[in-house]
């Protein structure tokens, strides 16, 4: 015969302890392209151009990378849409009456930022055409900004061209030779030294503008040699605007030299 006297009822429910509590995972985030863009971007600037693979992105986004090509057709489109995504950044102006050199100067000195912003941007600006959504209302713009100044319409597209080749170009250069290490930094500063005592140590008879320039020509001061290459290209654009027939325009026509209406 079984006891059953004194056996103490069970609890209906006991709770499993906090330390023993399986744990949730967080919920996933959906896979959309907008993410995948921003995290091409972020993985771009944190370890450069040759690391950014879809393989490498699927990582980060903790998914397979066949996933991405539901997103996202190829790493050469990835490219165009971080490219695209990036060119919200440039500082376009509206065009103001009599600042139309300056204007410019202002939208090349941030589209220069925003290439030594981002680690080699340049590299993928320069073979590509901004036609994505951002990028073809940049060039709208430019245009306009360009127009402003009376240029006429073979300068103004040249100009714009022109002016997008010399600052991505610019900034190549430039982050190709200082990636932010110090050491890098100092390796070039090693190799302009060696440079201008080389070019110096030219026989001058011979070489007399290399050992004269040599001092420039070697120079570091990016900053300067941008600024000196916007006013060459500006001033140029300005000097062909004025040349044009100018006994054949209408009165109060603006030119590129001559910004303000009737000036």
């Amino acid at each position: 015969m079984l006891r059953s006297e004194g056996r103490r009822p069970m609890p209906e429910e006991i709770p499993v302890p906090p330390w023993r509590r399986p744990k949730k995972a967080p919920p996933r985030m959906p896979l959309t392209q907008d993410r995948i863009v921003d995290t091409a971007l972020g993985i771009l600037d944190a370890e450069g151009l040759d690391a950014l693979s879809m393989r490498r992105l699927a990582q980060e986004l903790k998914t397979g990378h066949a996933s991405l090509y539901a997103h996202v057709g190829n790493r050469d489109e990835l490219l165009d849409l971080v490219f695209d995504l990036v060119l919200t950044e440039v500082e376009i102006p509206q065009p103001e009456p009599g600042r139309w050199a300056e204007q410019v100067k202002e939208m090349c000195r941030s589209l220069r930022r925003v290439f030594l912003a981002h680690r080699d941007l340049a590299r993928i600006a320069i073979d590509r055409v901004p036609l994505g959504p951002n990028g073809i209302l940049g060039m709208e713009r430019t245009l306009n900004l360009l127009r402003s100044g009376g240029l006429r319409d073979e300068l103004a597209a040249y100009g714009g061209d022109l002016l997008s080749t010399f600052v991505t170009a610019e900034a190549l250069e430039q982050s190709s030779r200082h990636s932010g290490t110090e050491q890098s930094e100092e390796q070039a500063g090693m190799f302009a030294d060696q440079l201008h005592g080389y070019l110096k140590s030219l026989p001058p008879t011979q070489f007399p503008n290399l050992v004269h320039l040599a001092g420039p020509i070697t120079s570091l001061d990016s900053d300067r040699r941008f600024e000196l290459g916007l006013e060459i290209i500006i001033a140029g654009l300005v000097a062909a605007g004025a040349g044009d027939d100018a006994d054949d325009r209408e009165p109060g026509i603006r030119t590129a030299g001559s910004t303000l209406p009737g000036s």
